[in-house]
């Protein structure tokens, strides 16, 4: 305890009463008092609501009345003849008469181990989310709530909240001036408590108010406060899934994609919002009973702003407060593990929100932005792009990652936008960017973060896995660090899905002259481990639904859709729909309706639904289809020549021969008698899945038998004639 000499001048006062003092700890709290023979303890506060305030003593025995020492209300006495500082608290009597008692904030010591300080201040903290924020915690036989805060350029930084009327003169924190950090440990705060940090900047006359970037829970939009939030209460029951799951390179992997605002609405409701718990009563059980293997959720984070579909971000470690609080989450996410479904969460290091209450210029400075726009704002998303060479954010961002793995049991990180990560000019014109140190557009800082978050994920958890929404050719996005490459799972396949797209598009008069974006895929199916998405982003912004943008009249457009999924699903790579699409939606997707469940009273629509449910039970059936996605070994062409009728064939295999599948697609609708395809072995074929079937609304054309002949045709030992249906997929499987 330093040893002050004199009492307080009024330089010292006047700061405390502006919030403007750069040191409150050496001031406030208990301090050794001596000047010449008199010598003691010195204790002070500042109440600026206080008429009056005591000081109670002896385990709350004894009290003496301190002294008022400013209009402001710093108050101060001297405990005569005392060595050290004794247990007291404060009785505080406010102008309306009314009192309460509180222990001092100031005369608690550090609680900042060094070793965590060592860690952050390296950017290497993987776990920051353990101290940094709020923390409910008992010192001694005190109970309240601990803050700690980056904000290294701040001037000054308090904690208020309604606990303090929201007055930042109430609870300025003590600074660790070499990591930036400041802390205070406040008594009597209860988890509920709402809060936020008032910053104050030099320069600038009023204060920040931020959320806080670590906090666990969030007021709903518009008051965006900081709830104190104990998240370790919850009791996991998935330790069986948590032990068993994998990566699933060789497993079925088929992600149905939900934005959990839209997936239903609840018409009497005025939010509109099913609760994390009503969607695991209801969401659940249609994923399992569609045979989805893992639903991919847009981003729960919080976010301020609804049609940004939780992608522009202000609370990283919040799960958003629209459907609940976090332990509700848990409850979904469990619930999940026990009906054999996994989760992944999109995660968006990219960019981040510029709502005035969350990172955005936090403490006055670039804390988590560049300076220079050219670098730290993305102009097309209206977001700002994170410093990726600051320490701050390393800790902050690696944290996060580790954060929903580690409290929320996640199995999967689809990671957007990387595209823009990795390249320096990435949506900008010559002069809009700066280059790296050494002239070039990629931005060595993101890589270094992407390959070093994929290699401590590996290092923290048995079987996550992590996914690149990466658009461009950058090379080995999905390979090993230790190899060159970025160090994902998975990537997206976007060069497929725009292809496909494009192709389906075209009326099937003219798409002889487009065969090659059928078959282009091919080229690079196994330069990486590729998912198949059909996602949200594809059914939105004027880019129609998918049954839209099929030509044709009604029954075309339903076959086409049928042969487009059902082409999905045999080409290899993990598989992606979005939510709606298995309903064969009319509209887009619209953020705030309910996807539009009323077309199942319609046949075309109920059709949909179940060829998707049964291609998803045939995809997690037939090993041939999941078992080889990454190498030439899972698939080999019969015939991608015959541009002319539309037909394309070939074969998936699985690790043992007999498990192989031939896939036939007819993407005219001419019908086919008795067209040859060369088969892998003679004998007897069952026809494994017909698209055409009268079950999804088709016309039901096709063979009831098939018998392969020995010879030899497109390079294979046998062949069989086979009446192909129009506009549909088919599947065979040798008996």
């Amino acid at each position: 305890m330093p040893v002050i000499q004199k009492f307080l001048d009024r330089g010292q006062i006047t700061a405390l009463e502006r919030a403007d003092h750069s040191d409150p700890f050496a001031v406030l709290g208990p301090h050794e008092y001596k000047k010449g023979k008199k010598q003691g303890i010195v204790v002070r506060a500042l109440h600026p609501n206080a008429e009056a305030l005591k000081i109670w003593l002896e385990n709350g025995t004894s009290y003496r009345e301190m002294t008022r020492i400013s209009e402001g209300g710093v108050f101060e006495i001297l405990l005569e003849g005392m060595d050290e500082a004794p247990d007291y608290y404060y009785e505080v009597v406010l102008y309306d008469g009314n009192t309460y008692t509180t222990a001092d904030p100031y005369s608690f010591g550090p609680t900042l181990t060094e070793f965590d300080m060592q860690l952050w201040g390296e950017g290497n903290h993987r776990r920051a989310y353990e101290w940094m924020g709020s923390h409910l915690m008992k010192i001694g036989d005190v109970s309240g709530t601990r803050f700690i805060v980056a904000a290294p350029g701040a001037k000054r930084a308090s904690v208020v909240g309604s606990f303090n009327e929201w007055d930042g003169r109430r609870h300025p924190m003590r600074k660790y001036h070499e990591q930036g950090l400041w802390e205070i440990f406040i008594p009597g705060l209860v988890e509920g408590d709402i809060y936020k940090y008032e910053i104050s900047v030099e320069g600038q006359d009023l204060p920040l108010l931020k959320a806080d970037p670590y906090g666990f829970y969030s007021e709903l939009r518009p008051r965006n406060a900081s709830i104190i939030k104990d998240i370790d209460t919850y009791e996991w029951k998935d330790e069986e899934w948590m032990a068993a799951r994998t990566k699933g390179f060789d497993e079925p992997m088929s992600i149905y994609e939900v934005h959990l605002g839209s997936w239903k609405k609840k018409e009497l409701d005025p939010t509109g919002f099913f609760s994390y718990r009503e969607l695991a009563e209801d969401l659940i059980p249609y994923v399992r009973e569609m045979g989805y293997t893992h639903i991919e959720l847009l981003p729960i984070a919080e976010h301020p702003y609804d049609p940004s579909w939780g992608y522009q971000i202000t609370g990283y470690f919040a799960p958003t407060s629209r459907f609940g609080p976090p332990e509700d989450l848990m409850f979904f996410i469990d619930k999940c593990h026990e009906a054999g479904i996994g989760v992944i969460v999109d995660w968006v290091p990219a960019h981040f929100a510029k709502d005035d209450h969350g990172l955005r210029r936090f403490d006055g400075t670039a804390l988590y932005e560049h300076e220079d726009p050219r670098q730290g704002e993305h102009r097309d998303w209206g977001t700002l792009i994170f410093n990726f060479g600051r320490t701050e954010v390393q800790n902050f961002l690696m944290s996060n990652a580790i954060f929903w793995c580690d409290k929320f049991h996640i199995d999967g990180l689809r990671v957007d936008a990387v595209a823009s990560m990795l390249y320096l000019d990435y949506s900008r014109e010559e002069g809009e960017w700066v280059p790296n140190k050494f002239g070039g557009r990629e931005n060595i800082e993101a890589i270094d973060f992407l390959k070093r978050f994929n290699v401590v994920i590996n290092e923290e958890f048995e079987g996550v896995v992590t996914m690149a929404e990466e658009s461009t050719s950058w090379p080995m996005v999905s390979r090993p660090t230790y190899v060159g490459g970025l160090g994902f799972d998975y990537k997206w396949n976007m060069g497929w899905m725009n292809d496909t797209l494009k192709y389906v598009a075209i009326d099937p008069i003219f798409r002889k002259y487009h065969h090659n974006q059928l078959t282009f895929s091919m080229i690079y199916a196994f330069t990486e481990n590729f998912l198949l998405p059909l996602s949200h982003d594809e059914v939105v912004h004027m880019k129609r639904s998918l049954i839209s943008k099929m030509p044709g009249d009604d029954w075309q457009k339903f076959a086409n859709l049928r042969l487009l999924y059902t082409y999905m699903y045999c080409h290899p790579g993990k598989k992606l729909l979005f939510m709606g699409s298995e309903l064969a939606q009319w509209g887009e997707w619209d953020s705030e309706k309910s996807i539009d469940w009323g077309l199942l009273k319609y046949d075309q629509h109920k059709g949909i639904q179940t060829l998707i449910k049964d291609l998803n039970r045939v995809y997690r059936g037939q090993k041939a289809l999941h078992q080889v996605d990454f190498d030439w070994g899972g698939f080999q062409w019969v015939d991608f020549t015959d541009a002319d009728n539309g037909i394309l064939a070939f074969i998936r295999r699985s690790k043992k021969e007999h498990d192989a599948v031939v896939c036939i697609f007819n993407f005219t609708p001419q019908v086919h008698y008795d067209y040859v395809i060369g088969v892998p072995r003679p004998g007897t074929y069952r026809i494994v899945f017909n698209s055409d079937s009268e079950y999804y609304g088709g016309s039901n054309f096709g063979n009831a038998e098939l018998v392969a002949e020995k010879g030899e045709f497109h390079n294979q030992p046998a062949n069989v004639r086979i009446n192909i249906p129009p506009l549909a997929g088919v599947i065979i499987k040798s008996t």
